[in-house]
């Protein structure tokens, strides 16, 4: 007898790598990394857990490197006819709300090797400060720094703030809570003082 498929199979839309990685950051997003299978994410897909792997033929590996890939990738835009510095501060601020929100997948990005993945952040970081007149041998080094500051500093934050959004005691200072946007935006603006063309 063969099987027929189910109404709801008739109108779900195809299975893609896009689908499957969406649905797998809203599983880490919502969930945790810790919870997020192959049997969870079919479930959230509505297929059987074996059709992701014609996507994905290496598993689950494959997939959190696409997350990291995903979450990662988030080149500067030069075209947007702005100063070069002041389009800096846009990528790290809102490279900082990228992370932020997808802070489940934080811990991919610190200790996977996907070196590609964010090779095209990074490049477009180098192209805005080289577009700025900064030489390129130190732009390739403020490129590297600027990431490097944005996703620890994000890493710092989500560990010092707990799953409510309220700043942990062990994040907390002689003076309080921290603020996390106003330490990010002096630290950002010392590093930018120190890129000069």
């Amino acid at each position: 007898m063969v099987r027929q498929p189910s109404i709801n199979a008739q109108n779900r839309p195809p299975l893609t790598i896009e689908r499957i990685i969406e649905a797998a950051l809203a599983i880490v997003d919502g969930q945790g990394l810790g919870r997020l299978t192959m049997r969870r994410l079919g479930d959230a897909l509505q297929v059987e857990a074996m059709a992701i792997y014609h996507h994905l033929p290496r598993g689950k590996e494959q997939l959190l490197d696409g997350l990291v890939a995903h979450v990662a990738v988030a080149p500067a835009d030069p075209a947007d006819g702005a100063d070069w510095r002041q389009a800096l501060r846009r990528w790290a601020a809102g490279y900082r709300e990228r992370l932020l929100e997808h802070a489940g997948v934080l811990p991919l990005l610190v200790t996977r090797r996907n070196p590609a993945a964010l090779a095209s952040t990074t490049a477009a970081l180098r192209e805005l400060l080289r577009r700025g007149g900064v030489p390129d041998r130190a732009a390739a080094a403020a490129a590297h720094t600027l990431l490097a500051f944005v996703i620890g500093h994000v890493a710092l934050e989500v560990r010092g703030t707990g799953d409510d959004g309220a700043t942990t005691a062990a994040a907390a200072g002689p003076d309080g809570p921290v603020d996390w946007q106003a330490r990010f935006t002096t630290a950002l603006d010392q590093i930018m003082a120190a890129v000069a063309p």
